[in-house]
């Protein structure tokens, strides 16, 4: 596994359910096409697999 997931917003958490938009934002993504680089762990994952609709991810 990579040490580093580069996460990326590339859809609007508005219409998404509360659960989601809060998911997001505790990934430190609060405006689209904005990234960050995130330890890639499994609590990290599991956060990025509820949102996977709304987010683009990258192993680095």
């Amino acid at each position: 596994m990579a040490n580093k997931l580069k996460v990326t917003l590339v859809k609007s958490p508005i219409g998404a359910i509360p659960k989601h938009r809060k998911t997001v934002e505790a990934l430190g993504l609060k405006k689209l096409h904005k990234t960050v680089e995130l330890p890639d762990n499994d609590a990290v994952r599991g956060m990025i697999w509820h949102v996977k609709h709304l987010v683009k991810v990258e192993e680095i």
